[in-house]
C-alpha cells in the first residue's frame, strides 16, 4: 500500500480485515464512472458509485450502485419507507459522509448511515469502489461491503 493513502475509508477497512487493491486515475470534475472505468480498464458496471441522499426527514443515507445505472429515487423511496429520498446538495453530502463528493467512501464515513446497495452488485466478482479520495478507488469482492456494512439489498437500478 501507498504510504500517500491512509483515508478513513482504508483504515475502516484496515480495523475490518479486508484485503483489497488500490487503483489511481486522474480525478475529472463531473466525469463520473465512465472516467474511472476506462482508466483502469474495467467495465463501468463494476465500478460503484457511492450516492450521498436525504429523505424527506433530512436524514441521511447511501446508496451504492453501479456505475452504468441510476437510482430509482423512487422506488428507494418506497423500500425504505421514506415518502422520498433525493441526492443531497454537495456540501450536505460532505457534512455527513466526511468526504468530498467525487471522493465519497462507504467505508469510514462520519456519520453511520444506512447503506442500501443494489442488489445485482454481489453477482460481480470484484467491484472498484471509492477509497476516500477523489481519483482513487479500492478493488475488492462485494461481499466484504456485505460483511462490513450490512447494507439493505435493493433493485432500485435504472438503466442511464
Amino acid at each position: 500500500m501507498g504510504k500517500h493513502t491512509g483515508t478513513p475509508a482504508t483504515s475502516f477497512l484496515a480495523q475490518h480485515g479486508v484485503t483489497y487493491t488500490e487503483h489511481v486515475y486522474d480525478y475529472v470534475e463531473h466525469g463520473g464512472t465512465s472516467v474511472s472505468s476506462s482508466s483502469l480498464g474495467v467495465p463501468e458496471h463494476e465500478v460503484v458509485k457511492t450516492l450521498v441522499m436525504e429523505n424527506d426527514k433530512g436524514e441521511p443515507l447511501v446508496v451504492l450502485m453501479h456505475g452504468d445505472r441510476k437510482v430509482s429515487t423512487k422506488e428507494l423511496a418506497r423500500v425504505a419507507g421514506a415518502k422520498r429520498i433525493f441526492p443531497c446538495k454537495p456540501e450536505d453530502a460532505t457534512r455527513h459522509s466526511g468526504y468530498l463528493v467525487g471522493g465519497c467512501s462507504p467505508f469510514g464515513t462520519r456519520k453511520r448511515m444506512p447503506v442500501y446497495m443494489e442488489k445485482s452488485i454481489l453477482a460481480l466478482q470484484r467491484i472498484y469502489i471509492n477509497g476516500g479520495r477523489r481519483g482513487y478507488l479500492l478493488g475488492m469482492p462485494p461481499g466484504e461491503v456485505v460483511r462490513t456494512l450490512s447494507p439493505v439489498l435493493v433493485e432500485v437500478g435504472r438503466e442511464e
